[in-house]
């Protein structure tokens, strides 16, 4: 709170689209805008009764951020909301919002908000978003109803859950959604309603566990999306240069039979999470019986991601493998997240 009993908001600024200029004319943009230059940007801001404490962490094309970067950030907000801040706005590049959200998630504990939030248009374009965005996340982040939600994503006027939401959309104002679940609230004439409430957030390991950006750097985490013929050849390739591998499988948890020799030898010696490519739904446990189903691949060693996202597995293994949990940790971790 301040002085005149106004809540405290921290606004921490990354770059991103809704920072960025044309570097010269008829060029494309770059990020340019500082901190106060956004704020300054925003219509209504100086009568939302929220007092602001602005700083800049880096000023980057969201496609651009680090790992690094993210844990710096984290490390920033738990040091704004220990001095005293009701919450904290994240301002960067749309490309990785659904990514630092979920990360945040899990690095940032307590119950103050943590609002991300970026624009999708820039600020020479007609329409620009950023303003808007901006003031709906701060009025988010200062919002009593956000306590105990985790990190969350506004953009729209509309409030999602750093678990649940993703980028749909190369262009449009309405890019984020929440696939099989919608957004938990939304901001009207200024005022935020938050009418559904999260069973459970993220977890790691345990708050003393959570790694640094050494830890972050120490680790490396592959992806592979699973296709059509698929053979494992090129899944073999990438397990000799990660510590740990989540696989985007097709429908509910499967993959070629081809690939599953492939599979079993990368799980017998580092974890392997099984997701699902969909975008939507979660891992199924027991309903297919045949060579490459989930349940074929859970018998082999593979974890299940449930309902969680290929890129937000990810996180959570990377994290989890920084933060040097075993085996068994990083199952429980991952059982956790299911609904």
């Amino acid at each position: 709170m301040t002085a005149s009993g106004r809540p405290q908001v921290a606004v921490l600024t990354m770059g991103g689209t809704i920072a960025m200029r044309p570097a010269e004319a008829g060029a494309g943009v770059r990020p340019a805008l500082a901190g106060a230059e956004l704020l300054a940007s925003v219509p209504g801001l100086d009568q939302a009764g929220i007092g602001l404490r602005v700083s800049e962490i880096v000023n980057k094309p969201g496609a651009s951020l680090s790992l690094a970067d993210v844990c710096e950030l984290a490390g920033a907000i738990g040091a704004a909301l220990a001095d005293g801040c009701a919450g904290a706005v994240v301002v960067q590049g749309t490309d990785t919002i659904e990514e630092t959200a979920y990360l945040l998630d899990l690095l940032v504990p307590g119950d103050a908000p943590v609002v991300v939030t970026g624009a999708m248009r820039h600020p020479g374009l007609a329409g620009a978003d950023g303003p808007a965005n901006l003031l709906a996340a701060i009025r988010v982040a200062a919002s009593r109803a956000a306590r105990g939600l985790g990190a969350l994503v506004v953009l729209n006027d509309e409030i999602h859950a750093a678990r649940w939401v993703r980028k749909a959309h190369t262009a449009s104002p309405a890019a984020f959604t929440s696939p099989g679940h919608g957004p938990v609230g939304h901001v009207t004439e200024g005022q935020v309603a938050i009418p559904v409430r999260l069973a459970r957030r993220a977890s790691v390991p345990g708050p003393a566990a959570v790694p640094g950006p050494a830890a972050i750097r120490g680790v490396r985490v592959g992806l592979a999306v699973v296709t059509l013929g698929d053979d494992g050849v090129p899944l073999r390739s990438l397990g000799e240069h990660v510590d740990g591998l989540v696989v985007a499988a097709l429908g509910a948890g499967h993959v070629p039979a081809e690939m599953v020799p492939a599979l079993a030898g990368l799980a017998a010696r580092m974890p392997v999470v099984l997701a699902s490519r969909t975008g939507a739904g979660a891992v199924h446990d027991h309903t297919y019986a045949f060579p490459g189903s989930e349940a074929d691949l859970l018998a082999r060693g593979l974890i299940s991601a449930g309902d969680l996202a290929p890129v937000k597995a990810r996180l959570l293994l990377h994290v989890l493998l920084a933060a040097g949990a075993d085996a068994e940790r990083i199952r429980e971790a991952f059982a956790a997240q299911r609904p």
